[in-house]
């Protein structure tokens, strides 16, 4: 697949760019504590946190280690009126068109010196911010209605039908993402590029004090689990050395930093995977869709393995590391050869063979 790129979106002073300095572990969006200081969108590259690829890596005795890689984009905090140019939203909703999935970030802090900007609690920033998105798509389908509205074929069309249907659902506050839809509308839809039509999650930004206990959160909006994050407490994380982290987390009780739990959402909201090559070259991992096939899988890699893809020779993670590699795994029948209909499993260790005329 194409890059993973997630938009971080919110109410002014939730704390979204401080959750993007540390999910970068390095300052680069100003988070100064006043409305729209984000004057243009933060594009920030972070790799996925696994352990695994080092203990592949050990294995196959390479020094160099791919991990998969996320997109953050840290977007200016929208207000009530942002569709219609109220603060500095209105240009960056279109930056969100670039993302793959929206990350909400809603504050559940109390910290009163943090100036509330139309903040009142986690299900209202979160509503706030959905109504100025529903507005903007809603422009989107009126101009497809204003350009159509001469044509007789295309009043009669499956796209305008579902237009209408769109249009209907979002001025109830429906977000296109979850309307009922068969496969065919499904794709209609995706021909629009709505913005409430992405995949999202939901970041609540709580009081450090709630950090110790993180692990027993439970904040749901809209049957929504929320991930809980101290933007806070990630940023000073982020500025330790990683064993220091790791001590500091442990410390608190804290099995999983908020850029694993933030990423690991992202993956399960986006229904997406690893695999991983393993070799002298390199010790990396791919991200793919859960449904994706074995000659999918290679695509990713370059699309000429998808092309002339021939098999995957295949080892799961935990055989590879039972075995030790590619030739004690081999030699204990654990290596499997599978064919063009295969779907990729969690951690698969392949090796693709393929044909490039």
């Amino acid at each position: 697949m194409s890059k993973l790129s997630i938009g971080i979106v919110g109410l002014p002073n939730v704390g979204k760019s401080t959750l993007f300095n540390a999910l970068l572990g390095r300052q680069i969006a100003d988070a100064s504590n006043y409305p729209f200081c984000t004057i243009d969108p933060n594009i920030g590259v972070v790799e996925v946190p696994d352990q695994k690829l080092k203990i592949l890596a050990d294995i196959v005795k390479t020094d160099k280690i791919v991990p998969a890689i996320v997109e953050f984009v840290d977007i200016a905090g929208l207000v009530k009126g942002a569709s219609q140019g109220e603060g500095l939203g209105n240009k960056f909703l279109t930056n969100i068109r670039d993302c793959q999935a929206i990350c909400h970030v809603v504050r559940n802090f109390s910290d009163s010196n943090i100036i509330r900007e139309g903040s009142s609690d986690p299900q209202g920033d979160f509503e706030v911010v959905c109504a100025e998105l529903i507005i903007k798509d809603l422009e989107t389908i009126d101009k497809f209605f204003d350009q159509n509205k001469n044509n007789a074929l295309e009043k009669n069309s499956k796209k305008f039908i579902l237009a209408q249907k769109i249009k209907s659902e979002m001025e109830k506050g429906l977000l296109a993402v979850n309307l009922k839809l068969d496969d065919e509308d499904r794709n209609l839809l995706n021909d629009f590029f709505l913005l409430t039509a992405k995949p999202y999650f939901i970041v609540a930004n709580v009081d450090e004090s709630a950090y110790q206990n993180i692990e027993n959160y439970n904040l749901k909006i809209e049957d929504f689990s929320v991930v809980p994050v101290s933007a806070k407490i990630e940023f000073e994380l982020s500025e330790l050395a990683p064993e220091d982290r790791q001590n500091y987390l442990q410390q608190l009780g804290v099995k999983k930093s908020g850029l694993e739990r933030v990423i690991s959402k992202a993956y399960e909201t986006l229904g997406l995977q690893s695999y991983y090559t393993a070799g002298i070259k390199e010790a990396k991992a791919w991200t793919i869709k859960q449904s994706a096939t074995a000659p999918q899988a290679a695509g990713v890699i370059h699309t000429d393995f998808e092309r002339g893809f021939i098999m995957a020779e295949i080892i799961s993670y935990d055989n590879f590391i039972k075995y030790n590699g590619w030739q004690p795994a081999k030699e204990a029948g654990k290596l499997r050869h599978e064919g063009k209909d295969y779907i990729m499993q969690p951690d698969d260790v392949v090796e693709f063979r393929f044909n490039v005329t």
